[in-house]
């Protein structure tokens, strides 16, 4: 089974390009073989990648939003069904999105500026509404209507095809999985100044956990020596974002395999909103864990 993920950027160029790692699941062996690494230095070129039919089938995660926080939603007026919702966000320009975000966090008072999803505080994801400082929101803008017009399959927010899909597009975040592993510890930085040791062992120690296998996953990762390297190598991190977020497709291929339509996404998940994939639904509150 074909399994993809994505660190995504929502103004990719050359030096900063859109990274797709490609891998197979085996479920036998509960492993994932790293089969290699693809950049796209444009939109258009990752966009029609994804649409192009010799290229699948594939189960992919994204680390980009599928949605916005039902608060934001409904304070703006927006469409409250999730596809009108995001064609009306499609249409908008950057500038009016900025425009739009800053009235309702100026309105709001300190420490509650944005509005979250219900899935972003377990995740320890920034608000999908933030604009800046990772700009979310403009990857929500330009990731999301380019997998739907390449015909990608996203769960829990469409309906189920009557045919079985043969692109499946989730929205993953790698930060979750890497800081299971580091904690805090950062792993790497876009600025030459910063890309020092200390960041390079934490690359190390977070690809040899990959490979030894993550519990709260049940898989491990098979790259080759050179594949290895690479990880490590590439100080930036995009490589390694995009494998963590390989790993949490390959789960909820799994979970699909197993008979989960639903690939693993909560059944109460927001449908609105969208959902994380992996990242485990709060029990309501004064619930009872057992």
């Amino acid at each position: 089974m074909q399994i993809l993920g994505c660190d995504f950027s929502s103004s990719p160029t050359a030096r900063k390009p859109i990274v797709i790692a490609r891998g197979q699941l085996c479920m036998e062996k509960q492993c994932v073989q790293l089969n290699g690494l693809l950049r796209f230095a444009t939109l258009d070129g990752w966009s029609e990648w994804l649409a192009a039919a010799q290229h699948g089938p594939w189960i992919g995660g994204f680390d980009l939003p599928f949605g916005l926080p039902r608060e934001l939603v409904q304070s703006l007026g927006w469409p409250a069904d999730w596809a009108a919702c995001m064609e009306h966000y499609a249409a908008l320009s950057r500038p009016q999105i900025r425009e739009q975000f800053k009235a309702f966090c100026d309105a709001r008072p300190a420490g509650r500026k944005f509005a979250h999803r219900a899935t972003d505080i377990p995740a320890g994801a920034s608000p999908s509404m933030k604009w800046v400082n990772p700009p979310v929101a403009y990857m929500l803008h330009a990731g999301l209507p380019r997998l739907r017009a390449a015909g990608v399959h996203l769960p829990g927010l469409q309906a189920e095809p009557a045919q079985p899909a043969a692109r499946v597009g989730l929205e993953a975040y790698p930060g979750m999985l890497a800081r299971s592993v580091l904690g805090r510890r950062s792993y790497k930085s876009d600025a030459a100044a910063h890309q020092n040791p200390e960041r390079a062992l934490a690359r190390r120690e977070l690809v040899q956990a990959l490979e030894q296998g993550l519990p709260m996953l049940g898989l491990r990762l098979l790259p080759d020596a050179s594949q290895r390297a690479a990880l490590v190598e590439d100080a930036s991190g995009d490589a390694l974002d995009a494998v963590l977020c390989l790993l949490q497709a390959a789960w909820a291929a799994m979970r699909h395999a197993e008979g989960d339509a639903r690939y693993g996404l909560p059944a109460a998940m927001d449908a609105l909103e969208g959902w994380i994939v992996t990242v485990p639904m709060p029990l309501p509150q004064g619930a009872n864990p057992s």
